[in-house]
């Protein structure tokens, strides 16, 4: 069973799980007005194996992530706390599992698996790694966990999700995007279709995102909505099945325009039968399986038959319906003709340049190329350099071969020397394999640019329950969707590149017009506040964040002002400075930590001239912080956009930076962006308060149907804090008791 261990003397191990830790360790950084993490466990002895309520054992890892989030800059370990490791290590055993190291302040440095925990880990401390970055993050190691699993699956599985939930700094990422759309075929075909007219018993085409329900059928992943969106279109004009909702299709007296146009049957209104609509379905169907060629020779014995038996007319419209099929067959020209029955394959290709990777990945399914999607991941540099250092390592697993570690360090220009540029990008390929398909699903057949570790391809069979085989060196019309999509790849990463390279010279530009003196351009930190109300009501202020050259929405803030003057964007501002500043700057020395979210921005802006800068010039003299951090967006003459001027809190002159100046296209990019969000927050608020839908909820006793049936009777909130409780009684569910309840809490 799979077990995990915090670092300790081997001595004291206990057998059991001890109590849960309290107190211990330093804070980690978190928002204003953010609550405290909860509490890690501190060991997790005695999990279960996935595959075997393997869930928990994942499910209790993934726990630390609460108090373990990365942090930017590791802190060294004292002498104490390296030989609590070294004994630790010393005490491994030889078996399969999953490693994870910490620094002295509890950030998570680094996670990766092992198939003998005892040689892998030791390989770290026994070799000399100089000054590389691999040595570096040795100096840090403060403790270390592992966890023992049963088979490489397993570690596979637990590795790529501590790497998602815990950011270690030492990996390289690829971030969490959205979940991939679906087409989704409604209902399911009973036997006695043809007897039954409801809606339900006519399937509609949908696109969908979100978790799967079996009552309905779902073909994809596609690699974006635009791809199911032009899937349905298609499916609309050659097999005419419906769009619309059941409460629609419940309610039509007369077709609608797509019938009018030919992109729908009209079963609404029974111009077509449940049998004749089933066929059609299935034939869709058939389509999204790649059933093409059946399917033509199904619809052309068909449309024969009926010709034989003088029914011209359907034989004419089975003969369109087999034009606009070979339209669309072909405009799909990477059509799979090898004969192969793996119809659905993802395609993969990763190009590395520059310090950026970027894996392509292309969707086929049933044959046909539904478009790709590309992924950026973070912690590249320009190579894999714990990958290349666990290849030549005398402790690495006997039997492994190199890019079997697939948690890999980026970054160590030393390793990055040793490896070519192909290498690295196997390793960042396997990094996204692994990384990616934990929770998307796997196709049969994955065609990669870069041949990769044969052990990885098997646990993913393994995870996947089905026998998932790759393919490095292709043919036909594989090489012709592997050549697309290392196309894309290059040409994905050349744009990354040219938009960064374009933000990084407005960053530049904005340090040398302010005077900045930044150590690290990529570390300025800029923060951008904005309030929005509506004539004083619903007052919201947002803070924005911009941080290593791009905007940050994870650590964008909301605050609701409460206790001002309705429309006093002073007291507002006042208000917003004090509860995001005050608890950095009662920080160690009056300042923060110099990296990460938890710490002071280099610069501060305010949408506003010299009243708003005032203002903020007055708090951050009250929490005793540098008031040249602080700069005011004023607008220009005629509020036009490019003579915006900045306003300085400590007495300098204003600037005008010029309509072409490429500092002023980053301030009016922070500033716009925080009044967007500004603007979004406090609409979505207004339109709560308007409908009552904050204090008619907090009413015990009031749910949402009730809430409907009492401001539909009275027009609003407003109508229902004027109405008596004889008024409340005459809604349907309202006792007197609640009536009265209702009175009480909106007087």
């Amino acid at each position: 069973m799979p077990r995990s261990t915090r670092s300790r003397p081997a001595s004291s191990r206990p057998a059991s799980p001890p109590a849960r830790r309290t107190g211990e360790g330093p804070d980690t950084a978190e928002p204003v007005d953010a609550a405290d993490p909860a509490d890690a466990p501190d060991a997790i002895d005695g999990l279960d194996a996935p595959g075997a309520d393997g869930d928990d054992a994942v499910d209790a890892a993934l726990a630390l992530a609460a108090s373990d989030a990365a942090a930017p800059e590791p802190v060294a370990p004292d002498t104490a706390s390296r030989e609590r490791v070294l004994a630790d290590v010393a005490a491994l055993p030889s078996l399969p599992g999953v490693y994870r190291y910490f620094d002295a302040a509890g950030q998570v440095l680094y996670v990766g698996k092992a198939r003998d925990l005892k040689k892998r880990v030791s390989s770290y401390f026994q070799k000399n790694h100089g000054g590389t970055r691999i040595g570096h993050m040795v100096t840090k190691i403060a403790r270390l966990e592992t966890t023992v699993v049963r088979s490489e699956a397993e570690a596979l599985l637990l590795e790529n999700n501590l790497i998602k939930s815990l950011n270690p700094r030492y990996n390289i990422l690829f971030r969490d995007d959205k979940s991939y759309p679906y087409l989704k075929l409604t209902g399911a075909l009973s036997a006695d279709a043809v007897a039954e007219t409801g809606a339900g018993h006519f399937p509609r085409l949908a696109y969908y995102r979100g978790s799967v329900d079996r009552r309905h059928r779902y073909f994809g992943p596609y690699p974006s909505a635009w791809a199911v969106k032009d899937t349905i279109q298609l499916l609309q004009k050659v097999f005419l099945l419906r769009t619309c909702e059941d409460t629609v299709f419940a309610n039509r007296t007369r077709p609608c325009l797509l019938y009018q146009i030919k992109r729908c049957s009209a079963p609404c209104v029974g111009h077509i039968g449940p049998a004749e609509y089933a066929r059609d379905v299935r034939q869709a169907e058939r389509f999204l399986l790649g059933e093409q060629q059946a399917l033509i020779d199904g619809l052309t014995q068909e449309m024969m038959a009926h010709a034989e038996a003088l029914e011209f007319e359907r034989a004419a419209e089975l003969r369109n319906r087999l034009g606009a099929l070979s339209r669309v067959l072909h405009q799909q020209a990477v059509e799979d003709n090898t004969g192969h029955p793996t119809r659905d394959a993802d395609v993969l290709a990763v190009r590395v340049q520059g310090g950026r990777a970027c894996v392509n990945l292309a969707m086929v399914r049933g044959g046909r190329h539904l478009g790709d999607r590309p992924h950026f991941p973070s912690h590249v540099d320009d190579g894999a350099a714990l990958a290349a250092d666990a290849a030549q390592e005398p402790g690495t697993e006997t039997g492994t071969e190199p890019g079997t570690e697939t948690g890999e360090l980026a970054g160590d220009a030393e390793a990055a020397a040793v490896l070519d540029t192909a290498e690295v990008e196997r390793r960042v390929l396997e990094a996204f394999i692994a990384q990616h398909y934990l929770e998307a699903p796997v196709p049969p057949l994955l065609v990669l640019s870069h041949a990769v570790d044969k052990g990885l391809i098997e646990a993913l069979s393994v995870q996947a329950g089905v026998r998932v085989s790759a393919q490095h060196q292709p043919r036909e019309a594989r090489r012709a969707w592997l050549d697309m999509c290392i196309r894309g790849a290059e040409l994905r990463l050349a744009q990354l590149l040219a938009e960064e390279g374009s933000q990084q010279a407005r960053t530049r530009a904005l340090v040398d017009a302010l005077g900045l003196a930044p150590p690290v351009l990529e570390d300025v930190r800029i923060e951008c506040f904005d309030i929005s109300h509506t004539a004083g009501e619903a007052t919201q202020a947002s803070c924005v964040v911009f941080e290593e050259h791009r905007m940050q929405p994870a650590q964008y803030r909301r605050y609701n002002i409460e206790g001002v003057t309705g429309g006093d964007d002073y007291a507002a501002m006042r208000q917003v400075l004090l509860r995001r500043y005050g608890r950095l700057a009662a920080s160690a020395d009056g300042e923060a930590e110099r990296s990460g979210p938890g710490r002071l921005p280099d610069l501060v802006l305010v949408d506003g001239g010299k009243g708003q800068v005032a203002m903020a010039r007055e708090v951050f003299e009250q929490l005793g912080l540098d008031i040249a951090r602080i700069v005011g967006v004023e607008k220009g003459e005629g509020r036009k956009v490019g003579l915006e001027e900045l306003v300085f809190a400590d007495g300098r002159p204003k600037v005008g930076l010029g309509r072409d100046s490429a500092a002023l296209m980053l301030v009016a990019q922070i500033r716009d962006e925080a009044h967007r969000f500004a603007i979004t927050g406090m609409r979505a608020r207004r339109a709560s308060v308007r409908t009552g839908g904050s204090a008619l909820e907090d009413i015990p006793g009031v749910g949402p149907k009730k809430r409907a049936r009492l401001l539909q009777r009275f027009g609003g909130v407003r109508g229902v804090g004027r109405a008596s409780v004889e008024d409340l009684l005459s809604v349907e569910g309202i006792s007197r008791q609640l009536a009265e309840e209702i009175y009480r809490a909106l007087h």
